[in-house]
């Protein structure tokens, strides 16, 4: 079980638990398996004992958590010293009260229990990201203080570079550059130096966290071992209906079957920025410099898809210029996501996630402009939570975020311990389900575009899905790679940013635009990271949405290429579609994949049939040159 409060983006980010931009990090996201043994000295416990405290336990819980929710938005959308202070002491309380109920509730694990009752066991044993040992109040404290204060010094980060910079014609008034300013850098400039500067820039501002980070690791390895874990990341590798070993070789089978598409991406990817930059930037033999993909973390590309454009190919429709010309302003994206749910037999928003949700920034306070989506009260107090731009990015993003909100308020009728998707990335992929259905089509239907591109555009729309999708894959992955070593000590603190970079360069084929500093903590630049929120669900929903997409296609009697399908205005697939959201964490997710789609196994053979016409054109561009990288 997650909190309410928080989730994250990033722009693939946390919640109903998931919310991408939590400010209650130690309690959102998957959990632990905690494995304590009942004091051998006391009797055995019956099932009634056990009816009775999961009983206590789920009122407990839902009491708290909304008050933990309404703390934690506050927070969120209004960063001082006081409501960081507010938000550590109920992160404290919270993890108090999780490490007391998982303890106790493995006092019954080994009982012959109904199969809700078992269920609900294992799930409150599973409800921790960071534990804190039991009994060590000063511990406890510590870790909710170390962790309110990681998550406000990224959302509060800024470079301010001073007059020796290239980056003035981006600069506020005051000299400075957040986030938001630097990635428009990242993603508009094509000048090879603002584009290290803003790169570097941004990651100036975690290398305090490091030390913070390192003994947040300590506690919470601490409360793992407590708990009977040899570290946080075998627990959260227990996360997932299936034991920890089989879950590390099953993502490592997920990534096999989708790394050829990625290897053929980033050959293609490589040459082009070649032709652009020159071998002096971009060495055919190498890999490619992180800061001239189009995205602070190089976790999608779609910014440089100008460069990288098939050539004779029909051009694709600019969705970000059709929004401008049909003057869409930040609500009338989020309405138009509304209305796609509601297409599908969805209920409309409530009338207070207008009231209540974050549109834009504040402009006279500091927030987390992260996206989030949010379930302040179990029921109907759903909300957003994200500084819109009126771009593809963002109207992509929107249609994920809301995502999330149907998705808990269709388990809401469920008990409080399976208020939760059926694991977290079935929780990340809904939305961006239904933002696969965004074609052609679909934006002739909506009035965004008048006439349809052509066929021979299709490979264009397909290399714009590919460098969000595709490219994201591995960034997916590895990130949560390091944290797994890290937390079981295979990377000690000296070796962080050595260890984040080997991963990198392993899996994704990229390197620093320059050689960084001893005290570099690359890793703490990105979200996910001081925000502690567990990433495998990313790399899980990529794969679970394409599947989830040729299931709705196929219900829907589409006959086309895979990659025209809208569903858009399929009662019936949303009626199906629902059932599983209905759900939510009652069963293990292989039986809520079955619900909808018929089978019982992640499979990544959809995202090879989505993107199967791309994948041939780019292995002719790709004949005699040399792919791959050391």
């Amino acid at each position: 079980m997650r909190t309410k409060i928080a989730k994250a983006n990033a722009a693939y980010g946390m919640q109903r638990w998931v919310t991408r931009g939590s400010r209650l990090a130690l309690v959102v996201g998957a959990g632990l398996l905690l494995a304590a043994c009942a004091d051998a000295t006391k009797k055995q416990p019956s099932v009634e004992e056990a009816k009775a405290f999961l009983a206590d336990a789920e009122s407990r819980l839902a009491a708290i958590e909304e008050e933990a929710s309404r703390i934690g938005w506050v927070n969120a959308t209004f960063i001082t010293y006081d409501t960081d202070w507010l938000n550590s002491k109920m992160t404290e309380r919270y993890t108090k009260l999780l490490v007391d109920l998982a303890h106790e509730a493995a006092r019954y694990k080994d009982l012959d229990l109904p199969e809700e009752m078992a269920r609900k066991i294992k799930l409150l044993r599973l409800s921790l990201v960071l534990p804190a040992p039991r009994g060590d109040d000063a511990a406890t404290s510590e870790l909710a203080r170390i962790t309110t204060e990681l998550q406000s010094a990224y959302a509060t980060g800024k470079y301010c570079p001073g007059k020796e910079t290239q980056l003035k014609e981006f600069a506020r008034p005051d000299g400075c550059l957040s986030l938001t300013e630097l990635e428009q850098v990242m993603a508009k400039s094509r000048d090879p130096d603002q584009l290290e500067e803003a790169w570097t820039g941004w990651r100036t501002i975690s290398v305090p966290m490091k030390p913070k980070y390192a003994r947040m690791v300590e506690i919470a390895n601490a409360g793992a071992r407590d708990l009977g874990f040899a570290d946080v990341g075998a627990m959260w590798r227990s996360n997932y209906d299936m034991p920890p070993e089989e879950f590390t070789r099953e993502v490592d089978r997920l990534w096999s079957q989708v790394k050829p598409m990625y290897g053929a991406l980033h050959c293609y990817v490589r040459a082009k920025l070649n032709e652009k930059y020159g071998d002096a930037v971009v060495p055919l033999d190498q890999p490619i410099r992180a800061d001239l993909l189009g995205n602070m973390w190089a976790q999608a590309w779609g910014n440089i898809y100008d460069i990288v454009q098939p050539e004779g190919a029909a051009p694709a429709y600019d969705l970000t210029a059709l929004l401008h010309e049909k003057g869409y302003k930040p609500l009338d994206m989020v309405h138009t996501a509304d209305r796609f749910f509601q297409s599908l037999g969805f209920a409309p928003l409530p009338e207070t996630f207008w009231k209540r949700s974050m549109f834009a920034k504040p402009v006279d306070h500091e927030a987390v402009c992260h996206a989030s989506a949010w379930d302040l009260d179990g029921k109907d107090d759903i909300r957003i939570k994200m500084c819109i731009k009126v771009d593809a990015e963002d109207f992509q993003t929107i249609h994920h975020e809301i995502g999330h909100n149907i998705y808990q308020r269709a388990y809401k009728n469920q008990p409080p311990l399976f208020r939760n998707g059926a694991n977290d990335g079935f929780h990340e992929a809904i939305g961006d389900m239904i933002a696969l259905s965004i074609t052609p089509e679909y934006l002739q239907k909506i009035g965004l575009l008048e006439e349809l591109p052509p066929a021979d555009a299709d490979l264009g729309l397909l290399m714009a899905q590919a460098l969000e999708k595709v490219a994201f894959l591995p960034f997916g992955l590895l990130v949560d790679k390091w944290r797994w070593e890290v937390f079981s000590g295979k990377v000690d603190p000296a070796h962080y940013n050595d260890a984040w970079w080997r991963l990198r360069t392993l899996y994704q084929g990229i390197r620093p635009p320059a050689d960084r500093p001893a005290d570099a903590f690359d890793p703490g630049a990105k979200y996910h990271i001081p925000g502690n929120t567990p990433y495998m669900r990313y790399f899980l929903a990529h794969i679970y949405q394409f599947q989830f997409h040729r299931a709705a296609c196929r219900q829907a009697g589409w006959k086309g290429p895979l990659h025209r399908c809208s569903i858009y205005g399929e009662e019936e697939v949303g009626k199906r579609f629902a059932r599983m959201l209905e759900m939510g964490a009652s069963k293990p997710w292989p039986e809520a994949l079955a619900a909808f789609t018929g089978e019982t196994r992640a499979d990544a053979s959809a995202i090879q049939a989505y993107f199967q016409p791309l994948k041939d054109w780019l292995d002719k561009q790709n004949e005699g040159r040399q792919c791959g990288w050391q």
